[in-house]
């Protein structure tokens, strides 16, 4: 799987309350939570990017509430990957849940700038920054995490395998 993207870049401890405000979870739209995704924190974020773009971020971002409508709300938004120097545990897993692709690597992370191209190469374990010409290994999903990403997520690949796994 092969993603490429322009990127905008956040900092540490990007919290589920600031990625989709309390506010908007009485409502289950998809397209409602992605009006309103970041908005506390960066109020042109849906301004900022186009369908396919990532977002770059330090240290921990997820961290807070375990809702899924976080993941749900940057997905719709138009976010094809997140990388960050790493995320909470319930973030990762929700974002694998809903088929959002998301990547630890520090080096990136740290050096990869708002504005930047960036490409990443999954099956070769490749982040190629096409704006600063860097690359950094990152590590392949496994085979089951890859299989829910290339069905569009988890309810997607069990409704696709007739209710099972």
């Amino acid at each position: 799987m092969k993603l490429k993207g322009k990127t905008i870049k956040y900092g540490d401890n990007i919290d589920t309350d600031v990625i989709i405000p309390a506010r908007y979870l009485n409502t289950t739209s998809h397209a409602e939570l992605a009006k309103h995704c970041m908005e506390d924190l960066d109020k042109d974020f849906g301004k900022k990017i186009t369908k396919g773009d990532f977002i770059v971020a330090g240290k921990n971002f997820g961290c807070g509430s375990s809702r899924e409508h976080a993941p749900i709300a940057i997905k719709a938004s138009g976010i094809s990957l997140i990388i960050a120097e790493s995320f909470a545990r319930i973030f990762f897993r929700n974002a694998i849940n809903i088929g959002l692709p998301i990547v630890e690597c520090v080096a990136a992370a740290k050096e990869i700038k708002s504005g930047d191209i960036v490409e990443a190469d999954f099956d070769k374990g490749l982040l190629y920054n096409v704006t600063q010409n860097k690359k950094y290994s990152i590590p392949p999903f496994d085979k089951a995490i890859q299989n829910i990403i290339d069905a569009g997520g988890l309810l997607e690949l069990i409704a696709k395998n007739g209710g099972t796994l």
